[in-house]
């Protein structure tokens, strides 16, 4: 008779829908491959994880948040006590999970969780969604985790290992020529005509939308339709204060299920945050990228291997416009030869089995450390520790 207790996961991150929707495709994978894990998210009580993770039947502890300052502040010298404090919260969680594996995503609520999992020799594995790595996660790599990167060009850790960007089966199993049909009557779309999608994610882009408005007319007398996902409470009005209107164009806040988008789309406006930029090149569909002109610059950096390979074009904030869309966009939209062309190179680079090999890395971890001997000690309460 076997009585080893089931595999314990802990994954940890949140903030951003960046960090939670990889949490969420990784621990939907874990389930797949493992029947019976046992899984729990850690995330922050004011984080976007508290509605989301539980909508998705996912278990959600919190911990406390825990800013790291970027420049001396009052807030720096109270640091060291609230990061003890996180990593104490941390630590009782990952004892009362019998943790044997901790998975870490980025954002505010992973470091104390990774120096939690350290000093208890609970093995760690990260993701870095980024180009341009995180705080958090080169904390969790220096500490000697496990790391898995989804663009190659990161570096992050000794030996990352590239496995992509992991997302929800219906964005990774899409068929865009299959579901293009189906796509279009959803979203209020003519079947045949030249379409362009416009997207500034679910908060919006103000730079994005103001150039769009300018450029409506253009785009209708060129015979295209447009879809303008302007963002929540961000809809787009003329002079006269009414709802922005012409031939072709159809504006709404808020689009649910990025699948619908991607096989509608001939081509795809956005910006250029990591998941957008991996789900573009794992279902193919042209993109034109205008990177967030602040941050650090990892949205250009998230776009350059795509760009380079031939399946977006991009363009900087500053000198995104109504000319440049007249002047790009609207021949590229004609080319139906070059569209084409785009969409393959994209393929070419786009992995869409990424959380498989997640899950994968993650059992391999697990698996190693057992063998090694290095088991928890049972608490009080009967639950590994």
């Amino acid at each position: 008779m076997n009585t080893e207790s089931p595999l314990s996961v802990v994954l940890a991150g949140g903030g951003t829908a960046g960090h939670i929707s990889p949490l969420l495709a990784i621990a939907g994978a874990l389930r797949q491959s493992r029947p019976g894990v046992q899984l729990l998210a850690v995330g922050t009580p004011g984080g976007m994880e508290a509605r989301l993770v539980p909508a998705a039947g996912l278990d959600l502890a919190t911990i406390s948040r825990v800013p790291l300052p970027r420049k001396p502040s009052a807030d720096l010298l109270r640091l060291p006590g609230r990061m003890a404090g996180a990593v104490k919260q941390a630590g009782s969680i990952l004892d009362e999970a019998g943790a044997d594996v901790l998975v870490g995503v980025g954002g505010y609520v992973c470091t104390p969780m990774y120096l939690a999992a350290r000093r208890r020799r609970i093995p760690i594995v990260v993701h870095e969604a980024n180009t341009r790595p995180g705080l958090a996660n080169r904390v969790g790599a220096a500490l000697g985790a496990h790391v898995a990167v989804a663009f190659a060009a990161t570096k992050l850790g000794r030996a990352a290992r590239h496995v992509g960007m992991p997302m929800r089966p219906e964005i990774s199993g899409l068929d865009r020529a299959a579901a293009r049909a189906g796509a279009r009557q959803a979203l209020g779309l003519d079947a045949d005509r030249p379409t362009l999608i416009v997207t500034g994610g679910s908060s919006g882009a103000q730079s994005i939308n103001r150039s769009l408005a300018a450029a409506v007319g253009g785009l209708a007398d060129a015979g295209v339709q447009t879809l303008h996902i302007t963002g929540r409470g961000k809809s787009v009005h003329d002079a006269d204060g009414k709802p922005l209107a012409a031939p072709g164009y159809r504006q709404v806040e808020y689009v649910d299920g990025m699948e619908t988008v991607y096989a509608a789309a001939d081509l795809l406006l956005a910006r250029a945050g990591a998941a957008t930029v991996c789900e573009v090149a794992a279902v193919g569909v042209p993109a034109v990228f205008v990177p967030l002109p602040i941050g650090n610059g990892e949205q250009a950096l998230n776009a350059a291997g795509l760009v380079a390979a031939g399946g977006a074009l991009i363009v900087d904030d500053k000198a995104f416009s109504a000319d440049w869309i007249n002047g790009s966009i609207i021949p590229l939209l004609q080319d139906t030869d070059r569209l084409a062309r785009m969409a393959a190179s994209s393929e070419q680079l786009g992995i869409r089995n990424a959380d498989r090999r997640m899950a994968d890395l993650i059992l391999e971890v697990a698996s190693s450390n057992k063998h090694s001997g290095n088991r928890h000690r049972t608490n009080q309460h009967g639950r590994k520790q």
